[in-house]
């Protein structure tokens, strides 16, 4: 899998893009960007919820169980110097059909198997792979 980001002309925000989507990315003004944008802690907590989401309706398709409706809330705390995701935390709500044991076990399953959060908890390593500086 592949990411690309490329800020916006002479500005801080950028544009990143995977395949064929793509969205807005920047600072609060508060933080000196223009606000138009995602934050990359916004999208840090977002990757978490989009993970339980996505396997959430993948694991309940292969169980079958029905899934009207999933609503998701991420909260954690940044501190530090430099600032680091503290105490993250997640709220779930499925709308379904489905016995409520059985929507249950599947949230718990899916709450210890889906990606971006069990990458996470076994602390995956993440490195600079290349830098190049062009002269402007």
């Amino acid at each position: 899998m592949q990411v690309h980001l490329k800020t916006i002309h002479e500005t801080s925000a950028a544009a990143g893009w995977a395949g064929p989507r793509s969205l807005v990315i920047d600072r609060t003004p508060r933080a000196g960007g223009l606000g138009i944008g995602f934050s990359g802690e916004e999208l840090f907590m977002m990757s978490i919820a989009a993970s339980v989401c996505n396997s959430l309706y993948h694991e309940a398709a292969a169980r079958g169980i029905a899934v009207a409706h999933v609503e998701i809330i991420v909260n954690g705390d940044w501190s530090g110097e430099p600032a680091q995701a503290r105490n993250i935390r997640y709220d779930i709500r499925v709308e379904s059909s489905s016995p409520r044991q059985d929507v249950e076990d599947l949230i718990r399953s899916v709450d210890q198997s889906a990606d971006i959060p069990n990458s996470l908890r076994a602390g995956t390593a993440v490195k600079l792979n290349s830098l190049d500086i062009l002269k402007a």
